[in-house]
């Protein structure tokens, strides 16, 4: 009877556990773009990067064992409208653990990062297809989520501008800023004149932070660390979407815990990259401010997110036929 019990569990392990290593992923690079100005910071940002790398290898593990195990529940991911746009957090995972292992291991850093980037694209072109194949999807399929492969692509400079791959690094910002107009626009008209988000995706609200934060960073360092105008409207765009997310406060402090919680991390992580980035370029002590008050949330934020994951683990609350 013991034996039986891990299987159904391992078949219905989510794809959404790599949104886990993102979040962790994105708190690493925080307390790095927090370095410069609170050096404890970078002890912070090396021990989440070891307890990232130990969360990516077990997620890894479990994703694979399942894929070998059951592939027609990984089909049956890749088929579900909600669930394809969780597949390129994958590589986007690898994107973000390129960036974060550049200033230790430059070399692995950008055989992560190459394999990210070919990830990367064959998954963007593989869920846009998706999208606008034969098969019919509802206005209640259209969540923020779907923002994901676009803010995958926005990532790429984000390592890739420093490593010399500019032009590389213009492919992907371009196809990531043209989609994210697109599904933008898409997602407002959900919002405003159709039903409410349901309640265990409402948290993926929070994803309308990253797009333009992460495009401020990565546009930052593709032109040589200039705030320029567009840049400007960039991080504001970030920040009004943070004050639209708090005006939801209310409404997401009432929903129980699901794993699309973790929603919650990246784009909290993103801002604050942002936010500290501008300070430092920009000399403006209320952004690096703003910087490090948005890094306490995400590292709370974080901290609750692992000890509510571990507690739905435990409680068998996830890992279930839905």
């Amino acid at each position: 009877m013991t034996d039986a019990q891990p299987e159904p569990r391992l078949k219905h392990f989510p794809i959404t556990f790599f949104a886990v290593v993102m979040g962790l992923m994105g708190l690493t690079l925080a307390f790095h773009a927090a370095s410069p100005v609170y050096p404890l910071a970078e002890t912070a940002a090396q021990a989440t990067l070891w307890v990232g790398l130990a969360a990516a290898g077990l997620i890894a593990a479990f994703y694979i064992a399942k894929a070998l195990r059951y592939p027609a529940m990984v089909a049956w991911e890749w088929h579900h409208p909600v669930r394809l746009a969780f597949f390129p957090t994958i590589t986007i995972s690898l994107l973000l653990m390129a960036a974060a292992l550049s200033a230790h291991s430059p070399g692995l850093a950008r055989i992560v990062w190459l394999i990210g980037v070919a990830g990367q694209g064959v998954l963007t072109v593989a869920v846009i297809n998706g999208w606008i194949s034969h098969r019919s999807f509802e206005v209640g399929h259209l969540t923020p989520a779907w923002f994901i492969p676009a803010v995958g692509n926005v990532i790429v400079p984000v390592a890739g501008a420093e490593m010399g791959y500019i032009e590389t690094s213009w492919a992907f910002f371009a196809v990531g800023m043209m989609f994210w107009g697109v599904l933008l626009t898409l997602v407002m008209n959900r919002l405003i004149f159709h039903d409410p988000i349901p309640g265990r995706l409402f948290p993926t609200m929070v994803i309308l932070i990253a797009p333009p934060s992460v495009a401020f960073v990565a546009y930052v360092k593709m032109t040589g660390g200039v705030v320029d105008g567009f840049a400007r409207v960039l991080i504001y765009a970030g920040w009004f979407f943070a004050a639209l997310v708090i005006a939801e406060l209310p409404k997401l402090a009432r929903l129980p815990f699901a794993l699309s919680w973790w929603a919650l991390s990246f784009p909290l992580a993103a801002l604050a990259i942002a936010s500290f980035l501008f300070g430092r370029i920009e000399h403006s002590a209320f952004h690096q401010n703003v910087g490090l008050v948005v890094l306490l949330i995400l590292f709370a934020v974080v901290l609750g997110l692992i000890f509510r994951t571990v507690k739905a683990i435990a409680r068998h609350e996830i890992c279930h036929p839905e």
